[in-house]
């Protein structure tokens, strides 16, 4: 699924894939906003990123989609 985080004073969105569950993820994410700590992602590449949740400004996560397969539309 895709996940776009909004930063603070930033215009640019961090955008990465991941293979998390979105219910987990979501859960995790409000855990770390309450408590004011850093939150973590890890993408399908291994890659890892950090924001601090006080920097903040939005997250927006997409729906889980299988990949298609075939030619058809």
């Amino acid at each position: 699924m895709e996940i776009k985080i909004g930063v603070k004073q930033t215009q640019r969105e961090i955008t990465l894939e991941t293979d998390e569950d979105a219910k987990a993820l979501a859960a995790r994410i409000e855990e770390k906003i309450q408590s004011d700590g850093l939150l973590t992602f890890t993408d399908t590449k291994g890659r890892l990123v950090y924001v601090p949740s006080a920097s903040l400004g939005y997250l927006e996560i997409g729906a889980e989609t299988s990949r298609r397969v075939g030619f058809s539309a």
